[in-house]
């Protein structure tokens, strides 16, 4: 409970109903050890829409000059995997995490897939808890460090949208996607993809969707292009 307790203040809210905490902290390996306990899988689901509407009702207010399709670029950049998942690690969010004996044992607290859904289903926990002005609280605490970063760097276009510009622009040719590997459990799948510039493989990289991994190859392939230029 102390755990908890410091945990809630980093927050920035003090949970009403500390029983919705704990589930958006229960992964679904915990809970095939305690059948009676509930995951947060349902949590996650409704944390997704409270994180889109959330970071897009800020947006909105925050960028007036912003047209549409870069809020949308900014909105994809804030609330993607990699992004939630740099949120949890702030709060310290994967030391609080329920977890079964396998997935702590194989280094769960640390995996970005359990930090981002574990993330996702702390935003739909706040909202039932506290209404759409404890998810706000937070999120336009955490997304404020970002944004400007996210901005200057032009990284609210997303790493294949880059590679996609700079092919056309210089080769004449859209990138091509393919997954190339599915490693792990069903519970846990990590996929591995290519991206192929032509009939040249330019980079290769691994994630825990088949759009995440999509988005590591181009990033590797962005980062061999600005060693080789």
């Amino acid at each position: 409970m102390n755990d908890l307790t410091a945990f809630q203040e980093r927050l920035g809210h003090r949970f009403r109903d500390v029983g919705l905490l704990l589930r958006a902290l229960t992964h679904k390996s915990y809970k095939n050890e305690h059948p009676e306990e509930e995951d947060n899988q349902r949590l996650e689901f409704l944390g997704d829409a409270v994180l889109n509407f959330v970071v897009a009702a800020w947006l909105f207010e925050r960028y007036p000059d912003l047209h549409e399709g870069e809020m949308t670029r900014l909105r994809a950049a804030l609330v993607r995997e990699e992004s939630l998942a740099r949120f949890a690690v702030r709060l310290g969010l994967g030391q609080v995490l329920r977890l079964g004996r396998g997935e702590e044992e194989s280094g769960g607290r640390e995996r970005s897939a359990n930090l981002e859904d574990g993330f996702e289903a702390l935003m739909g926990a706040l909202y039932l808890d506290g209404g759409v002005e404890a998810a706000q609280q937070l999120l336009h605490r955490l997304v404020e460090g970002i944004a400007e970063d996210i901005l200057s760097a032009e990284a609210d276009k997303d790493e294949k949208s880059r590679l996609q510009e700079w092919a056309q622009a210089r080769l004449g040719v859209t990138p091509r996607y393919r997954i190339v590997a599915e490693l792990g459990p069903a519970h846990d799948r990590t996929f591995v993809a290519e991206v192929l510039l032509g009939k040249q493989v330019a980079g290769c990289g691994e994630g825990h969707s088949k759009q995440a991994a999509e988005r590591a190859a181009a990033r590797a392939a962005l980062e061999s292009l600005d060693l080789e230029q």
